[in-house]
């Protein structure tokens, strides 16, 4: 019981520094600083790698118990768990702050990604309308030439984007 809540706290620690790497995420985004960007993806992958780590131990703890248990793996749950600590009601207390607090973290994390996300798909969206306002730019008008029949010969100005002659 006592490394299940461990590696949930170690969990909760790891998911407080991805919050905290993904608020710093946040402000770069907004500031479009690139390097910046990189750095903080980099350090978030380390965490990632961390809590990757923690969640085999947790399911291995998990799975550990259930044999203890005699329980089936599939509806072995923190809820499960929860049920079978009635009797004890300190060890209860204890799993259920941690499951609270990890749920909670995990709330933070998930809402800062989906302002993250916005933030890239509105600076995404910003670089393409940049990018065809310059091709628009490139492009000139056609003339006002017509031919003997009087039809609209379709030529367009200046076929370059800069003209060197003076």
């Amino acid at each position: 019981m006592d490394d299940l809540v461990q590696v949930l706290e170690s969990e909760n620690k790891e998911y407080e520094k991805l919050a905290k790497l993904s608020k710093e995420k946040k402000q770069v985004i907004i500031e479009a600083d690139v390097p910046a960007l990189e750095k903080i993806v980099d350090m978030e992958q380390d965490v990632a790698s961390k809590i990757q780590n923690l969640d085999n131990r947790r399911r291995k703890v998990m799975h550990d118990m259930s044999v203890v248990l005699n329980k089936p793996d599939e509806g072995f749950t923190l809820d499960s768990i929860l049920e079978m600590l009635s009797s004890q009601p300190k060890e209860q207390q204890r799993l259920e702050n941690v499951k609270t607090q990890l749920k909670t973290t995990l709330a933070e994390v998930r809402k800062i990604n989906e302002q993250n996300q916005t933030l890239l798909n509105q600076a995404l969206d910003m670089v393409e309308f940049d990018l065809t306002l310059f091709r628009s730019m490139r492009t000139a008008p056609e003339t006002a030439n017509y031919n003997k029949n009087a039809y609209n010969t379709g030529e367009i100005l200046g076929g370059s984007g800069f003209d060197a002659k003076q």
